[in-house]
């Protein structure tokens, strides 16, 4: 094992009890009450991690320090549910405590707690605990580039399989786009191709590395950390391939190896599938400090809340600017066509990307409203799928309001019903965790995806109620229970018009049907 490289239990651990309540330790995400300025606290490359889950692994300790830097210690004091990280450089340390600062760490879905300990470095021996040992060495290897080895017999890390990693996207409630993806891998290696696809519906991508070394060490790191707040769960195995064979560059595919390849079939906004507009500004950094091309985070307005190592991968080299969770959930939609917009209609559309709170339409300028979604994500959301669509036969334009929530009128005074508090809505979509209308979120499309069809009613029956207002028709099609179809309209504007209409549309006997934009066509 490398002479820089040691693990175990410290000698004359009773001494590790002051750092419980250290009032020289600086705590990493500012939860604590016990917190210090950074300026206050001599910054130390062993950082003390307390608050761990009970059974937790050597991995994924390391997993929280292995973005930022080298990890060359570690000590686990499983029955104080606390440890202690050992970093190669003091700057690592401080990159990763500015870090967690901003965005609080996590371990098996619980927050711990990150400080600076009093320690310069951990003194272990290395004789008491083989499997520490044998982890850390693994990890080292990879990130060295070397082969680990396995003469404890506790963890042998075979040679990597396969430069290729699949990835699989669980709790995706927030869209993941190519580009996100190859920001966060690229903290790793050279990011080559990737290819992203839908299966089971499930969003996947397939993503190449230059060596698979560098797959191996972001498979380690990432599989399983989340990529935003308790959702988007990366899982990551090898490939049974070697090499991707990418046709097209475009927002489902890339060969960053071969710029002169064509987009493919037409205009690729055609149909994002699960993909979307990324919600922050995902800038190409490098700090100075041996990270290049790492992902800032340094977010304008509607960014999301990244966490643990997935983003801290992305955002190694610190000075992270995280503005997700204070955002503003108010959005301001304007060139309404005035003789047609109410608020139940805003609501019904703005609803198929986020939980509408309230409506206001402006009173001096009726052509203008502000709709309140639950959160600034799902602003952030609604607002990239519906500015510049055609609503009423008007273009409307859709940007985040600087007002933070809609003030409700005075009793008696909006005779003119311009406002509407929604928050009690049976019809949100999101309000239950992990409900499948999250994994269902697409751009408006002229195809529209149909629910909870009563027994009974026939093709012809939604043939004529989908054209009763004025709409066409121009393809139907059965899902195999009967109970879900897809219909064809004409043109995006007409089918943004029948959801409107149409969602939550009393087919008798308790059946609400229920219409959302599709990615198929017919």
């Amino acid at each position: 094992m490398d002479g820089d490289v040691a693990v175990g239990v410290k000698r004359g651990s009773d001494e590790l009890n002051m750092y419980s309540s250290s009032p020289n330790s600086m705590t990493a995400n500012g939860s604590d009450t016990k917190k210090q300025r950074l300026d206050e606290s001599p910054p130390s490359r062993v950082l003390h991690i307390r608050k761990l889950p009970n059974e937790v692994s050597e991995t994924e300790v390391i997993a929280l320090g292995l973005p930022f830097g080298k990890v060359t210690n570690i000590l686990m004091l499983k029955g104080k549910n606390q440890a202690f990280l050992e970093l190669s450089t003091a700057e690592a340390a401080i990159t990763m405590v500015n870090y967690y600062a901003a965005v609080t760490p996590q371990v098996r879905n619980s927050p711990v707690f990150i400080q600076y300990s009093n320690h310069k470095e951990l003194k272990t021996d290395s004789a008491l605990n083989q499997r520490a040992q044998a982890v850390l060495q693994a990890v080292s290897a990879v990130q060295d580039g070397s082969s680990p080895s396995s003469d404890h017999g506790v963890l042998d890390l075979a040679p990597p399989p396969s430069p290729v990693l699949r990835i699989i996207i669980d709790n995706m409630f927030y869209p993941v786009t190519l580009d996100v993806l190859q920001q966060i891998f690229s903290k790793f290696g050279t990011v080559m191709k990737i290819i992203t696809f839908t299966k089971n519906n499930q969003f996947q991508a397939l993503l190449q590395f230059s060596d698979p070394v560098n797959a191996q060490q972001a498979k380690l790191s990432l599989d399983g950390q989340n990529i935003y707040n308790s959702c988007c769960t990366l899982r990551i195995d090898f490939s049974k391939l070697v090499n991707l064979n990418v046709k097209y560059n475009n927002d489902k595919s890339r060969d960053y190896t071969r710029p002169d390849l064509p987009t493919g079939d037409g205009d690729s906004n055609k149909d994002h599938s699960l993909l979307g507009t990324p919600s922050g500004a995902l800038a190409s950094y490098s700090s100075g400090a041996g990270y290049s091309s790492s992902l800032s985070l340094s977010q304008g307005p509607g960014a999301m809340s990244p966490l643990s190592a997935a983003a801290a991968a992305a955002a190694a080299a610190g000075r992270v600017a995280l503005s997700g969770s204070g955002v503003s959930g108010v959005l301001l939609a304007s060139n309404l066509n005035e003789e047609m917009v109410t608020p139940q209609s805003l609501f019904t559309l703005f609803g198929v990307y986020g939980d509408v709170q309230r409506v206001k339409i402006l009173y001096n300028k009726k052509d203008s409203a502000l709709i309140q979604l639950s959160d600034g994500n799902q602003a952030q959301l609604a607002m990239s799928h519906l500015n510049g669509q055609k609503v009423f036969g008007k273009v409307m334009r859709v940007t985040l309001s600087k007002h933070q929530t809609v003030a409700l009128p005075r009793e008696g005074l909006d005779d003119q019903l311009l406002t509407k508090d929604f928050s009690g809505s049976p019809l949100h979509r999101f309000k239950k965790p992990g409900s499948k209308n999250f994994q269902n979120i697409f751009p408006p499309s002229a195809t529209l995806h149909l629910s909870n069809i009563r027994d009974g009613i026939g093709e012809d029956d939604l043939r004529l109620l989908f054209s009763n207002g004025g709409g066409t028709v121009k393809a139907f099609k059965f899902f195999q229970d009967r109970k879900m179809a897809l219909i064809q309209m004409s043109s995006v504007e007409e089918a943004i018009q029948t959801l409107i209409d149409l969602h939550n549309y009393d087919m008798g006997g308790n059946h609400h049907l229920k219409v959302s934009f599709s990615k198929s066509t017919i």
